[in-house]
């Protein structure tokens, strides 16, 4: 099996709720195919770039997977039927960082940056 790193947004008019039982909803169909969630994250309502099916923001969700990769198609192809996902993004990884994400960590707590290349 293989790690695979997760990220969907879902459409701005769902609840707290409503967005982390889509979240429990996608994990236990990736469970049911043979994989195993390892982590997930709510990131909450964040605004977007640019706009996506009329929607300026979204609810913002992270998964830390270990599965076969007909879980994964499995789990994406639902995602991609359901009308809640807007865009899903999945990423093969060579394992998984421990600690929370970057984007859950504190300022204080991220590495330093790197210089500038000028």
């Amino acid at each position: 099996m293989s790690f695979y790193e997760h990220v969907f947004i879902m459409r701005q008019d769902l609840s707290n709720t409503q967005a982390e039982a889509l979240i429990e909803e996608f994990s236990s169909i990736l469970t049911e195919n043979g994989g195993a969630v390892s982590e997930h994250e709510y990131w909450g309502v964040k605004t977007m770039a640019y706009k996506v099916n009329k929607n300026r923001k979204g609810h913002y969700a992270f998964m830390k997977t270990d599965a076969p990769s007909a879980a994964v198609k499995e789990m994406e192809r639902l995602m991609g039927l359901h009308e809640d996902v807007m865009r899903l993004l999945t990423i093969r990884v060579d394992g998984h960082e421990e600690g929370p994400s970057v984007q859950m960590q504190k300022r204080e707590d991220r590495g330093e940056r790197r210089e500038r290349r000028t």
